[in-house]
């Protein structure tokens, strides 16, 4: 452990240092000014980046030029320095004074004469302190890597945008956090069918990012092996319900919107869990793709009525989360009307920029909810 001594006496410099000695520290560092300490701190700005290998401050409260107050101020404005604890050793008894230290970011203050086993005790909880405040750095580091890592992973298995001979499908993504829980995925099953899912996963953090990609794994061979979106759901919800929850208050379950293009036959096949209605524009209307069935992952069991369009020529489709509606200052059932009036209103927009009539760029601050849109046109 290496403990930093300042004080502008020197005499007051050799007690301490003897009496740490004979303690057992011996990575003792002197200074005899504020000055000096924030050389030996290294706090010019060219050092800015260097790590400092103290662990401990014992400062001296009334020195010339620069005071203990003020030069422990300056140290909790440099952000590598800030988590260092300070121990006052001072023979000012003024407990205004004595506040005004710990005010300034001291962790704990000895009074002059210094009592021996006194300062000791307060250096090994001071280090204590030390210890407990660097493990939490780290181990903070260290889920901050991995949650990156995380949404490296989870961007990874999103789809990518389609444009065939068939069809265009492309999509917005602005999470609220880190891992978020909306999930889009889309496949060719044959020539001229496309399986196309988005779902919003209770929730946020680590466990719904998990059961995303827990979903997203079995969800090609589900959709590639089985055509229709009623066993399709039906299979989805199977393996939620296999997913093991120690805690069974805690029930993890997400909306979606499944559904199958097939761009000869000129149909739309889709099962709506509990999702907000998907929107199509076809023949100078608008229908929607409203809700035929509960949540996944509440019962083991689910009552699934399928939803079936036709259309003429071309037709496009949008999907999006319950963040979108969010955005919109209502209340839910009414925000869900106000949200189709203004896609229809905005129906011949690109993608971009109808996420921008709901979202305007760099607006996104208050943003409580993952928003996601998914558009869908065929040729």
């Amino acid at each position: 452990m290496s403990i930093l001594i300042v004080d502008d006496n020197p005499t007051n410099l050799l007690i301490i240092v003897k009496i740490l000695e004979n303690a057992g520290y011996s990575d003792l560092v002197t200074a005899s000014s504020a000055k000096e300490m924030f050389r030996k701190l290294k706090m010019d700005a060219a050092s800015a980046t260097t790590e400092i290998p103290i662990d401990l401050i014992l400062l001296d409260m009334m020195m010339p030029e620069i005071d203990g107050i003020e030069a422990c101020k300056r140290i909790q404005q440099v952000e590598r320095l800030k988590d260092i604890p300070i121990v006052f050793v001072t023979a000012m008894g003024d407990s205004i004074k004595l506040a005004e230290a710990l005010d300034a970011g001291a962790i704990d203050y000895v009074i002059k004469p210094i009592n021996k086993v006194e300062l000791l005790a307060r250096i090994r909880s001071a280090l204590r302190l030390k210890f407990e405040k660097d493990w939490h750095k780290e181990r903070d580091m260290r889920i901050n890597y991995e949650l990156e890592l995380a949404k490296q992973v989870q961007a990874s298995v999103l789809s990518q945008p389609i444009d065939d001979e068939n069809i265009i499908i492309s999509s917005v993504y602005q999470p609220s956090f880190e891992l978020a829980g909306d999930f889009y995925a889309w496949y060719r099953i044959n020539n001229n069918q496309y399986g196309i899912i988005l779902l919003d996963m209770m929730g946020h953090g680590i466990s719904s990012s998990l059961v995303c990609m827990f979903i997203s794994s079995v969800l090609q061979d589900t959709i590639k092996r089985i055509s229709d979106p009623e066993q399709v759901i039906c299979e989805l919800n199977r393996y939620m319900n296999q997913l093991y929850m120690i805690d069974k208050l805690v029930n993890y379950y997400f909306t979606a919107i499944y559904l199958v293009l097939d761009t000869e036959q000129k149909t739309i096949e889709y099962v709506n869990a509990g999702h907000p209605p998907g929107l199509v524009y076809l023949d100078n209307k608008m229908a929607l793709l409203e809700q035929s069935c509960c949540a996944i992952g509440f019962f083991e069991n689910i009552k699934i009525n399928k939803g079936k369009l036709q259309y003429q020529d071309t037709v496009k489709i949008v999907l999006f989360t319950d963040g979108l509606i969010e955005t919109i200052e209502e209340g839910r059932d009414n925000g869900i009307d106000k949200l189709i009036e203004k896609m229809q209103k905005y129906k011949d927009l690109d993608l971009p920029e109808l996420m921008e009539k709901f979202i305007p760029e760099g607006n996104n601050d208050n943003q409580e909810d993952d928003v996601c849109l998914v558009m869908i046109t065929t040729k």
